[in-house]
């Protein structure tokens, strides 16, 4: 998993509209990459809409927000109608993305074991450096960590 100084992985994947999405779009702005397991899932949706009901505080702090999860683009496009989702979603199906940023991993369920995203989130400088990770982050508190830490990069 990158940490903190190091570099953020660039990428280059299909949004929930399926037009192409690199990290280096974003050079010079500040982008909370976050990772969720499966669109419009409990936890997930909780996390979604909780970011968009947010939605100003993060364009206050001068963020972009790319959510990323398996789910194929028509999947993305379904969940983001369903519930007004006014950022990006970007469809990571091979896991190449979640790899790269260390958060595909071995998880349990009811006695299943599999493997899936980790709830993360990256804040990327306008640099393309990793200035923040918050693993394992909760649905309901996930804007409440990641605005404060915008907040203090901010005021840095």
């Amino acid at each position: 998993m990158p940490q903190v100084g190091d570099k953020a992985p660039e990428f280059e994947l299909l949004d929930q509209d399926g037009n192409t999405v690199k990290l280096s779009d974003f050079a010079g702005k500040t982008v909370v990459l976050y990772f969720y397991p499966k669109a419009d899932t409990p936890g997930c949706t909780t996390q979604a809409c909780s970011i968009r009901d947010r939605s100003g505080e993060y364009e206050e702090r001068g963020a972009v927000v790319l959510g990323a999860s398996p789910d194929q683009p028509a999947a993305l496009r379904k969940f983001a109608d369903k519930y007004s989702l006014p950022f990006t979603l970007v469809s990571d199906p091979d896991p190449s993305l979640a790899e790269s940023y260390g958060v595909w991993v071995e998880k349990q369920n009811y006695g299943r074991t599999y493997l899936g995203n980790e709830r993360t989130t990256f804040v990327i400088d306008g640099e393309g450096n990793i200035a923040r990770v918050f693993p394992k982050v909760s649905p309901k508190t996930h804007d409440d960590v990641v605005l404060e830490a915008l907040g203090e990069l901010a005021a840095a």
